[in-house]
């Protein structure tokens, strides 16, 4: 998209707003103020003209051209090279998307270029066009209110991770099935957004190195500090949801493990409670066949069947099948089987 803001200010107030690249160059000299050129995916032509103009060293073009740096603090001779990593929190993805802003600052200009819609640096402008008094103060200043822009919009990143976890925690102990996936994936956002954040203190820090060296003013000193506070309780936070997720995967793998346990162990009473109705059925079987046995011998009706023609025969068989089946009852119980 090119050019998406171009202004020159002076003594903090925005002076002009050219309409072209070149024009910038040439009333930035004229007025001796400060210019402050957006970029929003720019092509290669307009970067190789900012990059002329202002001195900006080959290298850095090249980064600011393929993109995909991590975030970092370079100084080319006067000029500071600057990568930020700004996110957004998408919730119903659970996702962390991340944008990537190249910022540019020298004595007398600031060239933002932007490779996503993050941050939103026209509230950046508005908030700094509305305090002169800070805008004067140069270049610096919009580099510590970008920085503080990106951090702030971190935030909701945050909350959004911190929601996702004490969710993750519901379910772990409610016993859902699909929470291992979720764990993960939730792992591995907060792992790319400790990589987006990590490095900023040290990048501050940096800043801070050259405040004398620069003769940075005594406010642009407050609000690093301020900025800096903020930064390092986002990458604390973020830290803690690294080592928070990492503890609750071995609580769900023991969660797991315990459920796995109670349902082997209610799988073998069940087992024991069949083995002992199949034990009663076996032996009330065993019982009733052998009634059902001696009846079926001497319901044959053979003609050379001595027994038929006794008169006790009909009490011995009756008699033979309930001895038989007290002397198996009796067995049985003993056994515990009955």
């Amino acid at each position: 998209m090119g050019v998406v803001d171009n202004a020159v200010y002076v003594d903090g107030c925005r002076d002009c707003e050219p309409d072209s690249l070149e024009d910038t160059y040439e009333l930035l000299r004229d007025r001796h103020g400060m210019g402050w050129i957006g970029l929003y995916r720019p092509d290669p032509g307009e970067i190789a003209s900012v990059a002329e103009e202002f001195g900006i060293h080959r290298l850095a073009v090249n980064d600011t051209i393929s993109a995909h740096q991590r975030p970092k603090l370079e100084r080319y001779g006067d000029v500071l090279f600057t990568v930020l990593r700004p996110a957004r929190y998408l919730d119903a993805l659970e996702q962390v998307e991340y944008g990537e802003l190249h910022v540019f600052t020298g004595k007398d200009f600031v060239v933002t270029i932007r490779h996503a819609e993050s941050p939103d640096l026209g509230a950046v402008r508005q908030r700094l066009e509305a305090s002169p008094e800070l805008l004067k103060l140069g270049p610096e200043a919009v580099l510590y209110a970008i920085l503080d822009q990106v951090v702030d919009e971190y935030q909701p990143v945050v909350d959004g991770l911190q929601n996702d976890v004490d969710e993750i925690e519901d379910q772990v102990f409610s016993g859902d099935p699909d929470v291992s996936r979720r764990i993960y994936q939730l792992l591995r956002e907060v792992v790319k957004f400790e990589r987006a954040t990590q490095p900023l203190p040290a990048m501050i820090e940096s800043l801070r190195a050259g405040f004398d060296k620069y003769a940075v003013d005594a406010e642009l000193r407050r609000y690093l500090r301020d900025v800096a506070d903020h930064v390092e309780r986002v990458v604390d936070r973020v830290a803690g949801f690294r080592v928070l997720l990492v503890n609750i995967i071995g609580i769900n793998a023991t969660v797991v493990g315990q459920r796995q346990n109670e349902e082997t162990q209610r799988l073998s009473e069940l087992s024991l409670r069949q083995n002992e109705e199949v034990k009663r059925i076996s032996s009330w079987a065993a019982i009733l066949f052998a009634p059902t046995f001696v009846g079926t011998v001497y319901g044959m009706n053979f003609t050379h069947m001595p027994e038929l023609s006794w008169r006790l025969g009909y009490p011995l068989a009756v008699a033979l099948m309930l001895l038989t089946g007290v002397v198996l009852y009796v067995a049985f119980k003993k056994r515990g089987w009955l």
